[in-house]
């Protein structure tokens, strides 16, 4: 198994779209990119951490690949956005890779380079190496899944 961070805004709506691509085996929403150790939510949000919300995944390379992974973070939101997505604004909802190896590094660069004409404006996507990921609180794990509601600015379209 591979793992893959993505911080697309609201946390909610980026994981259930990633739990609907065959091949992502596990996902956890949580916390990366800022200085604050353990962070919980109520900091994330008061912008003072530097963490953005993300979603970690554990996917079969075998099923998905990470440059379909890619793809799909770009689709599911605006990257043109900075420190935004919908109705969501702060550092906290920003749009980011988080990569763990060298070669997801390329292939998010890539894929970034190849969508961009696609855009009208710049893309902002931070494309980061992966620092400590935190988990957020219970709550927040699954939360359109267990609510029906919270898939905030994310637009499901299948893969």
């Amino acid at each position: 198994m591979e793992q893959a961070i993505f911080a697309a805004g609201c946390f909610w709506g980026v994981q259930y779209y990633f739990d609907q691509i065959p091949g992502v085996m596990q996902t956890i929403v949580g916390f990366t990119g800022g200085t604050t150790e353990n962070p919980v939510w109520d900091e994330v949000n008061m912008h003072t951490t530097g963490h953005a919300e993300a979603v970690w995944m554990e996917y079969d390379a075998a099923k998905v690949s990470y440059g379909t992974l890619v793809k799909q973070f770009f689709r599911m939101h605006n990257p043109t956005q900075l420190n935004r997505q919908g109705p969501d604004m702060g550092d906290n909802y920003r749009s980011a890779i988080f990569y763990t190896t060298d070669e997801q590094r390329e292939t998010a660069e890539r894929v970034k380079d190849e969508l961009q004409p696609k855009f009208d404006s710049k893309i902002v996507t931070e494309i980061t190496q992966a620092g400590p990921f935190y988990r957020a609180e219970e709550f927040h794990q699954k939360f359109t899944e267990k609510t029906g509601h919270g898939a905030c600015q994310v637009p499901f379209v299948p893969v």
